[in-house]
């Protein structure tokens, strides 16, 4: 049975349901046969009937999805917004955050990376948190170790920047190898990398970005958390744009 087959069956189902008094029980069962098949008459007459159902249904379940995803940045919000292994850009103190979550072996996030440079460029209130999820196979956590180690290294954020442009904007396949020359072409000191590479705190760092992404059901890169808000997939400058501008609007009057 096709996803829209099951959506139509459970709507019928709810539609039937719904249709039976309280107290159907009452019914003798030829009644109830009538009453099922005075109501398929009527869907099989007027099949909108199903599309509006399910249109309904939709609209509920994103919205409960929306509600059960602020519930879990407000639950998680310490690790999301304030953890020590994650870099920060953008306005320290800025009055709105935005967290990306991002594969270096993710074609959307390099347009991602786009957008996070124009929003930063145009709003000085913006704080951005970077966390690594890499979802994309061996060479993305390849990437990502290397990553963390140089964050290790630098807490300025400048140099993890540098590097960040170059291994997400270059060409190929992202692993520890382009992750090193990136990292030796930003001047970090590769003896200490090569040391922090092989620190629990790589290992750690990537678990709880891992753990945090499954609970806030993230499913793909790049993805974001704007305010409350948690943001699927590579929406574009505007869209964001708009996420922030909610954000701000949130905590001051627009």
């Amino acid at each position: 049975m096709t996803p829209m087959m099951k959506s139509l069956a459970g709507a019928s189902a709810t539609l039937l349901m719904l249709a039976l008094p309280v107290a159907a029980q009452e019914f003798s069962v030829p009644q109830k046969s009538e009453i099922e098949r005075i109501i398929k008459d009527y869907i099989v007459s007027h099949p909108e009937v199903l599309q509006e159902a399910i249109a309904e249904l939709d609209k509920r379940q994103a919205a409960a999805d929306v509600e059960k995803a602020k519930a879990a940045v407000s639950k998680n919000g310490e690790t999301l917004f304030n953890s020590s292994r994650h870099v920060v850009l953008g306005n320290a103190k800025g009055d709105v955050t935005m967290v990306e979550f991002f594969d270096y072996n993710c074609g959307f996030c390099k347009k991602a990376m786009a957008d996070m440079l124009e929003l930063m460029k145009d709003d000085s209130k913006l704080k951005v948190i970077l966390k690594e999820f890499p979802v994309l196979g061996p060479g993305s956590v390849e990437a990502a170790k290397v990553a963390v180690a140089v964050r290790m290294q630098d807490k300025t954020g400048k140099k993890y920047l540098d590097f960040h442009q170059k291994l997400l904007g270059g060409r190929g396949q992202a692993d520890k190898a382009r992750a090193l020359a990136a990292a030796k072409e930003v001047g970090m000191d590769m003896k200490r990398l090569e040391a922090d590479l092989a620190s629990d705190e790589v290992k750690v760092s990537l678990e709880e970005s891992l753990k945090l992404a499954e609970t806030l059901g993230l499913n793909g890169t790049p993805s974001y958390v704007v305010g409350t808000d948690v943001v699927i997939g590579a929406v574009g400058l505007d869209a964001l744009r708009i996420k922030v501008s909610m954000a701000r609007c949130g905590k001051t009057a627009c």
